[in-house]
């Protein structure tokens, strides 16, 4: 599914990340970057040791990355140049500003592609996973805050994919896209 806004392209499909050939691909991270389960084991395994290096740099510079935060490493020998990895927040009931470390989630990532000139980023659906974030209120995070990016931004970036793992959580991306007002 491909939705136009102003004149740059927010797509969504079900597949695999590590497979996605574009600038830089999001890895849903813990705050140690050191690889764990889910997108976040997936990724370090599949872009080999590189990028577990430049985590360690990362880590060893400025300590665990926060929530709502991102950094940007080498794509090691994935078929995306970079990999941008960024926090999302667990889910603790909706009363501790999850909503908003979410968006700053993907806010901050497309902010780090822009400020490397970046044309294409592939997200997963962040916290979704282990993190408990329940699927449809994380959906119309991601695609409100990847909409308003690509609307209000002179940004470089001017392709923005959901790469998303499975039929229910494509499903549920669809639904929050079909929600946007354009």
């Amino acid at each position: 599914m491909d939705i136009s806004v102003e004149n740059r392209t927010l797509t969504l499909e079900k597949g695999d990340i590590t497979l996605k050939r574009v600038d830089a691909i999001v890895n849903a991270a813990n705050s140690s970057l050191m690889g764990g389960g889910g997108v976040d084991g997936a990724i370090h395994r599949a872009g080999g040791p590189e990028i577990h290096e430049e985590c360690l740099l990362i880590v060893e510079k400025q300590g665990r990355l926060p929530a709502g935060k991102a950094v940007i490493t080498t794509g090691g020998e994935l078929p995306s140049r970079f990999v941008i990895h960024t926090v999302g927040p667990v889910w603790r009931g909706g009363g501790s500003h999850e909503a908003s470390v979410l968006a700053s989630a993907y806010r901050e990532s497309l902010l780090l592609a822009e400020a490397n000139n970046l044309g294409s980023v592939a997200f997963p659906s962040i916290s979704t996973g282990a993190y408990g974030y329940p699927l449809r209120e994380a959906a119309d995070i991601a695609i409100r805050t990847t909409a308003e990016f690509l609307r209000d931004s002179a940004s470089s970036v001017t392709r923005i994919t959901f790469v998303l793992f499975d039929e229910r959580t494509l499903g549920a991306y669809e639904d929050a896209a079909g929600a946007l007002p354009l």
